[in-house]
C-alpha cells in the first residue's frame, strides 16, 4: 500500500449522494463524498463563509454551502458560483479493502483560534 496514504472513513458510512467529515490529528477537517459510488475528498470548509461543507447538499458533482449557497465542484475544485470565488482543496483519493484512503500531503494544518483571556 502506498505509504502516502491515509485512512480516513469505511465507504459503507457515506452513503450514495451525501458527504462526511473526518478529522485526522493535525489536519484541517476533509470531506468525503460518494457520487454514484465513486468517492471524492475535499477540505471541508467553505473558501468563502467558513462553513462545513458536509452539512450543505450534493448536486451531481457540486458541493452546496449549506451558509450562502456556493458551489464548488468535488472533482477539481473549482468554484462554480458567487459568492463562492475562490476554489477549495481536493485530494486524490481511492477505495481499498472497503474503505476511502487519500493523499492528504497538501491538507492544511489544522489551526485553533487563540484562546481568550479570562479577565
Amino acid at each position: 500500500m502506498d505509504q502516502s496514504l491515509t485512512r480516513l472513513i469505511e465507504t459503507d458510512a457515506v452513503p450514495a449522494g451525501e458527504g462526511r467529515r473526518v478529522r485526522i490529528d493535525g489536519l484541517e477537517p476533509i470531506a468525503v463524498f460518494n457520487v454514484e459510488g465513486q468517492f471524492y475528498v475535499t477540505q471541508d470548509t467553505c473558501s468563502h463563509a467558513s462553513a462545513s461543507l458536509v452539512r450543505g447538499w450534493v448536486e451531481g458533482f457540486q458541493i452546496c454551502c449549506p451558509v450562502h449557497d456556493g458551489r464548488f465542484d468535488m472533482r477539481t475544485g473549482a468554484a462554480l458560483c458567487f459568492p463562492a470565488t475562490d476554489p477549495i482543496k481536493t485530494f486524490p483519493a481511492s477505495v481499498q479493502d472497503g474503505a476511502v484512503w487519500a493523499d492528504l500531503s497538501q491538507a492544511r494544518p489544522r489551526t485553533r483560534p487563540p484562546l481568550r483571556s479570562q479577565s
